[in-house]
């Protein structure tokens, strides 16, 4: 089978290329990145075609999806934060970005298209756990952008019939994500703090809650449905239903590395979700055999991997 991840170079997409070329059932991994948050060093010493440049190039997109057998479609504008300051940046990459995969994949033949969405969608929505039929009300132009690219993925199945999965990603963290800079993710970004003797910045009270994923799971769930052609119109939400307040996260890392975090106290952001929580049934029967990482082993493997680099 031939793969194309767009977004490769980032921190999932990276670690997916890692997962699918040792895959025996996978002959060939082309990678898509404009390396405006992906860094090609991620993909140092792994057997793939990459292609530097935009999911927005139509062209370029033809050469790469050509023959190919699935697309993960991964290549994003990530970061709430970075999309109330930047909305039209945000649209034109997640939005116009999917939309130009899709269109792409619908020239060389109808290519099996996965993407990444988010939990973002489900925004004000106060309903716990989040399932995948509950009324979204997204909070950030970050949201707005992925339930689009969502709706895109909907309507090219029942328009033109093209195979395609939407996966609902929730705060995925792990090795190769990177901290420092002002959208880094609470995980890495605690961790580079915390290891520098930095206080970690929290924004709001830590009470609010997150479904935290490691990345290998991710990319556990990913391969298996590249490698069998799943299909869905409908999301599916990609967490496995745990629920870490903030709180206990700082306790949960103060553990694993040995040492306070001292945390400081900042306003809540603005189109920041207060509560996340998955319904992981969809997954489950989708992928039952796939079983997550759990949150005190993925913490441990990052917080090794930032030590290994001097992080």
């Amino acid at each position: 089978m031939k793969m194309v991840i767009t977004g490769g170079a980032g921190f999932i997409g990276s670690n997916l290329a890692h997962a699918l070329t040792r895959r025996p059932e996978v002959s060939e991994v082309r990678v898509v990145d404009d390396l405006s948050t992906g860094f090609k060093e991620n993909l140092r010493g792994l057997d793939v075609h990459f292609t530097e440049g935009s999911v927005l190039d139509g062209a370029l997109l033809d050469r790469v999806f050509r023959g190919a057998d699935t697309i993960v479609h991964l290549a994003a504008l990530p970061s709430v934060a970075r999309s109330v300051a930047h909305p039209i940046a945000s649209h034109h990459a997640n939005a116009t970005g999917t939309l130009c995969v899709l269109e792409a994949a619908r020239r060389a033949g109808g290519v099996h298209v996965i993407a990444s969405s988010s939990s973002s969608v489900y925004g004000a929505n106060p309903h716990l756990p989040k399932h995948e039929g509950l009324r979204s009300a997204p909070l950030s132009p970050y949201a707005v952008s992925k339930l689009a690219s969502e709706a895109y993925l909907g309507a090219f199945h029942h328009c033109y019939g093209l195979p395609v999965l939407p996966f609902r990603f929730f705060n995925v963290y792990g090795p190769g994500q990177p901290a420092g800079h002002a959208y880094a993710a609470v995980v890495p970004a605690w961790i580079s703090a915390m290891t520098a003797g930095h206080p970690v910045l929290v924004h709001g009270d830590g009470h609010q809650t997150r479904d935290f994923t490691y990345v290998e799971t991710v990319c556990r769930v990913l391969t298996r449905a590249a490698l069998r052609g799943s299909v869905s119109a409908e999301p599916v939400n990609l967490a496995y239903g745990t629920r870490t307040s903030l709180l206990e996260l700082i306790t949960e890392l103060e553990s694993v590395l040995g040492k306070p975090l001292n945390p400081q106290y900042l306003p809540p952001r603005p189109g920041d979700v207060r509560h996340s929580h998955a319904d992981n049934a969809r997954l489950r029967s989708l992928f039952p055999e796939v079983e997550p990482v759990p949150l005190r082993e993925g913490l441990e493997r990052t917080a090794e991997w930032f030590r290994t680099r001097g992080q």
